[in-house]
């Protein structure tokens, strides 16, 4: 077996319940050559868990296997007791972000409620099915009010910042209620206290609903106090724990197969240095 078995450092969920994601032996290939192997990873109702590491990694093509975007070389990856299968209604995506330019004046609510017309071109038909209409109202205030947007929901997007553009388009996600929720770098190009704040929404979202949360992010410390485990993978291999258990320098160093040292500082914040400094800089544990 390869020294990727090692992904498995911790058992962080009772035996006795089922995992909403089952990853087995996945191993993903692309141009001729092995982004990752051997990953096995369980992934329990309501955890909140952040997919590490440094920059074409695979960070995101492990996100998009699960969500049936990739097709795997090795392995298999159940999601929701059947294969991971693309459109998966039971699962809300937020991709690689998107800004609204000062120019675009729809509302936020509106692309709220694409979470639910986006199969209409947007479009709702109140005045044919008003019960439903009413429902889906709902369904939008209810996402609108998870991620404590309320305040400015009927304002244009574009007028609205970056940290408030991405709770809204989280909501888009929560609105069909979901019970995995994958985003992709969400908190890319948001300031610190937007980045905290935007992930205390998502393990706020993760408690209330249920929902199992796989994020993909460069750096850990803002979603530090968030997350429940961390997915890091270098060098085709992954490690899968608790922050603690995982962002160690041991376990770092083999994963990188080279000398890399794990300080935390008096903060609490994680900083990573060593020989493979200009790797682990590209996902930034350093300070800022």
């Amino acid at each position: 077996m390869h020294e990727s078995s090692f992904s498995s450092l911790s058992t962080a969920t009772p035996a006795t319940l089922a995992p909403v994601i089952q990853v087995e032996d996945a191993a993903v290939d692309l141009a001729g050559r092995t982004i990752w192997r051997e990953v096995r990873l369980a992934v329990q109702a309501g955890e909140f868990l952040a997919i590490l590491g440094p920059n074409g990694a695979g960070k995101s093509t492990l996100l998009k296997a699960i969500l049936g975007l990739i097709p795997l070389s090795a392995g298999k990856i159940i999601v929701l007791g059947q294969p991971a299968r693309r459109g998966n209604a039971a699962i809300g995506y937020v991709p690689q972000r998107r800004h609204f330019e000062s120019d675009v004046h729809i509302g936020g609510r509106s692309i709220v409620r694409l979470g639910l017309d986006g199969g209409n071109w947007g479009l709702p038909l109140p005045f044919l099915q008003p019960r439903k209409a009413r429902e889906a109202s709902m369904r939008v205030q209810e996402a609108i009010d998870l991620v404590g947007a309320t305040a400015y929901a009927d304002r244009p997007i574009g007028e609205l910042s970056g940290g408030e553009q991405q709770r809204l388009l989280i909501a888009q996600a929560l609105v069909t209620r979901p019970r995995i929720l994958a985003l992709d770098e969400p908190l890319d190009s948001l300031d610190l206290r937007n980045q905290q704040g935007v992930a205390g929404v998502i393990r706020q979202i993760s408690r209330e609903t249920g929902a199992a949360v796989l994020l993909v992010a460069h750096d850990v410390n803002p979603i530090l106090a968030a997350v429940d485990r961390v997915v890091y993978i270098a060098h085709g291999q992954v490690a899968v724990g608790t922050p603690q258990e995982v962002i160690t320098t041991e376990t770092l160093s083999r994963l990188y197969n080279t000398p890399v040292e794990v300080l935390r500082a008096s903060d609490g914040r994680i900083v990573v240095v060593g020989q493979a400094e200009e790797e682990v800089d590209s996902h930034a544990h350093r300070p800022r």
